[in-house]
């Protein structure tokens, strides 16, 4: 059994009149009573005022949720509590100057914190309406200084108003500052600061050039070098059309198929001009054999009336009858079936010339810019466009630029202007070869349409002095001319710079985005 309570409850106090004075309550002030607090000594003149520090207030109450849990196994629930002492809950009186083992269990929001502590208790008052409930009140006599840390920090955290939290008061800094003591003595000297390390600000000085000369060459380039409306890379063109109307044969070309010179690319089957040149051979092969039959008949006749057919065209429609005439008639009759074979066989070498013309072969070395479908047995007319062929050849790979009338009066051949391809390290210098204001003079692969409606514009052919790819047909490039090649040289090197420099930077930013997407991902 506990030796701990008291059978005797004398702690309820009595109301006949008595010459003992009351004990006084534990002098621990509670948390807003002022008047509780013990007056400070007053200090000596000239000494300053010696104020209480926060982290001095080691009797400050506190009401947490916690309770005490003793050695032998009871629990109280705990009223207040401070780091000289606490105050719970018993059933029964506790008896005075008790020493007791146990501890003071807290609860936080992650759990509960245990601090082992060792207590001598004080007094024990009985509650009034608590149905014989007594208020033990008991004093720290014995805790490691590590649990007294822990409860100065629960201490502080309700004097701060925050929620308990053991990774917070194990590990976080304090809520509280203390506050800075004024000395007695005199205010020693600041200590010098050491001086300031030029670099940074001759780094930042250079910086605010490498700005100003970046933006002096982008204003430069912009606003003083010739920029066209329009430009891209183009190549000669070749378009290869239907000769004639009929069926688009199998082929297996495509856009980027390279082709030799003579190379067959295709046939045209024209039905109408096969039939044709079908019943012309006949015919010829008709008027050949009248030819051959009145001859035998004529020298069978030994001068005397010879059998002869009265037509020369086998598909006339008419039934071919037979009639007898005199030698010299059939000697006739034989001149207009040989004039008739003769025309016949004009006819025939004009058909098969016709006919040899739907064989289409490649006029050039070149590359396949577009082929139309041969699926499915595609219909085409006369004139119509089957594939498109560039020139690839030296010098034929060239950027072409539309200029505004205002400023072509400023380009003249053999001019210098820069060329600026996506995704380029840096610009590519070319020449003004021709200067045309008919933009339609020469068709060139890999430029739009719509751009060449435009009626106030000329068309300046660039010969890049480095050879451009001949993939990059139809890409359009940024280009500017320049009266001053070493101001336009220097103002386009800075900006090619950088734009280079950005351009790396969006490439680093876009691959680490995109490996932080994968992990994510993986």
């Amino acid at each position: 059994m506990s030796d701990y309570f008291d059978d005797k409850d004398t702690s309820t106090p009595r109301h006949e009149p008595t010459h003992q004075p009351e004990p006084a309550p534990r002098a621990e002030p509670h948390l807003g009573d002022t008047r509780s607090q013990p007056r400070q000594e007053e200090a000596p003149a000239g000494s300053g005022l010696a104020h209480e520090r926060r982290d001095e207030r080691r009797y400050i109450r506190v009401s947490p949720t916690f309770e005490v849990r003793f050695d032998d196994g009871n629990r109280f629930r705990g009223l207040d509590l401070s780091q000289g002492g606490f105050a719970i809950e018993s059933p029964r009186p506790m008896r005075q100057d008790a020493r007791v083992r146990g501890s003071i269990a807290i609860t936080t929001a992650s759990g509960e914190l245990l601090v082992p502590v060792s207590a001598q208790c004080r007094h024990s008052l009985a509650l009034e309406g608590r149905g014989g409930a007594h208020h033990a009140g008991f004093e720290i006599t014995d805790i490691s200084p590590s649990h007294l840390e822990l409860l100065r920090r629960v201490v502080r955290a309700h004097l701060a108003g925050r929620p308990l939290d053991v990774e917070q008061m194990v590990q976080g800094e304090d809520a509280q500052t203390p506050r800075k003591r004024r000395g007695t003595g005199s205010t020693p000297q600041a200590a010098a600061r050491p001086p300031r390390p030029m670099g940074r600000y001759v780094a930042l000085f250079i910086g605010f050039a490498v700005l100003a000369v970046v933006a002096a060459a982008t204003a430069y380039r912009n606003f003083m070098l010739i920029e066209p409306n329009f430009a891209a890379v183009t190549a000669p063109r070749i378009d290869i059309r239907a000769p004639s109307p009929g069926i688009l044969m199998a082929h297996e070309l495509k856009a980027g198929d390279r082709v030799t010179r003579d190379e067959q690319l295709t046939r045209v089957k024209d039905v109408d001009l096969e039939s044709d040149l079908i019943l012309a051979e006949a015919a010829q092969r008709y008027n050949s054999q009248l030819i051959e039959n009145l001859q035998e008949n004529l020298d069978g006749a030994n001068g005397g009336q010879v059998s002869l057919a009265n037509s020369a065209e086998p598909g006339n429609g008419d039934a071919v009858s037979f009639e007898t005439v005199s030698p010299d008639i059939a000697r006739a009759r034989i001149d207009q079936f040989e004039t008739a074979r003769d025309f016949q066989a004009s006819r025939v070498t004009a058909l098969q010339a016709r006919q040899s013309q739907n064989e289409i072969y490649s006029p050039c070395d070149c590359l396949v810019a577009w082929a139309l479908s041969s699926s499915d047995g595609t219909y085409i007319n006369e004139s119509e466009k089957i594939m498109t062929l560039m020139r690839t050849g030296d010098d034929e790979v060239m950027v072409e630029a539309l200029v505004h009338m205002d400023d072509i009066d400023r380009i003249e051949p053999d001019q210098l202007a820069y060329l600026s391809l996506p995704n380029a390290s840096g610009p590519i210098s070319a020449r003004v070869r021709s200067v045309a204001l008919d933009i339609e003079r020469q068709p060139r692969a890999g430029f739009p349409s719509w751009v060449r409606q435009q009626q106030n514009v000329a068309s300046v052919l660039l010969v890049p002095e480095k050879p451009l790819p001949v993939e990059s047909v139809g890409t359009p490039v940024d280009v500017r001319f320049t009266e001053q090649a070493l101001l336009g040289a220097t103002a386009e090197w800075i900006w090619q710079s950088g734009r280079r420099v950005v351009q790396q930077a969006s490439q680093l930013f876009s691959g680490i985005g995109d490996n932080d997407t994968a992990d994510t991902a993986g």
